[in-house]
């Protein structure tokens, strides 16, 4: 089974996050509305270590859609999915203006924004198209499944080597998956 695969069975297998992602699709957002960061991350690592525990945390929604990149934009799509679902805590964030918050050049697409993140093993998204399920992940799935936190290029040194460290400590990520390891 390919990584993308195992990470696809993972979240039909848990009945609340394919829901969510179903509730995701349905808001149609221009590029496809896609669940990334720890949605996913904490469902491989809490597979890994045994557990299969409900989600916990905020739901990061990416979109992508230059047109409409406007926090009224999101904070509708975010409303939108509080009606769907009130128990979860929705994110929304479109993609193209995400780059502003970071200091980069515009992003062209949720994958390139997704570079700019910290951790390769956080830098992984899904959506669900009717009962299938697309996996984006520009770093690949291998430290994710590997239980391995890495920076991701942009985070590997300098100033933003920092960032990554802090967000390793303030998650406590360590203690709550003892078997990952950092690179």
């Amino acid at each position: 089974m390919t990584p993308a695969a195992r990470l696809a069975a993972l979240l039909r297998a848990d009945a609340a996050r394919w829901q969510a992602l179903r509730q995701v699709a349905a808001l149609d957002l221009p590029g496809g509305g896609w669940i990334g960061a720890g949605f996913l991350r904490n469902a491989a690592w809490d597979a890994l270590h045994g557990r299969a525990a409900p989600h916990r945390g905020d739901v990061d929604v990416l979109w992508h859609a230059p047109a409409q990149a406007t926090p009224e934009a999101d904070a509708a799509a975010e409303a939108a999915l509080r009606t769907l679902d009130p128990a979860l805590d929705w994110s929304v964030r479109n993609q193209a203006r995400m780059h502003l918050r970071n200091g980069d050049a515009p992003y062209a697409s949720v994958a390139e924004a997704m570079r700019h993140w910290p951790e390769t093993a956080t830098a992984v998204a899904a959506r669900r198209q009717g009962e299938a399920c697309e996996i984006l992940a520009p770093y690949g799935l291998e430290d994710l499944f590997a239980l391995l936190l890495r920076p991701t290029p942009g985070f590997a040194d300098g100033p933003k080597h920092a960032i990554f460290r802090q967000r390793v400590a303030d998650k406590g990520w360590l203690a709550r998956w003892p078997l990952l390891q950092l690179a």
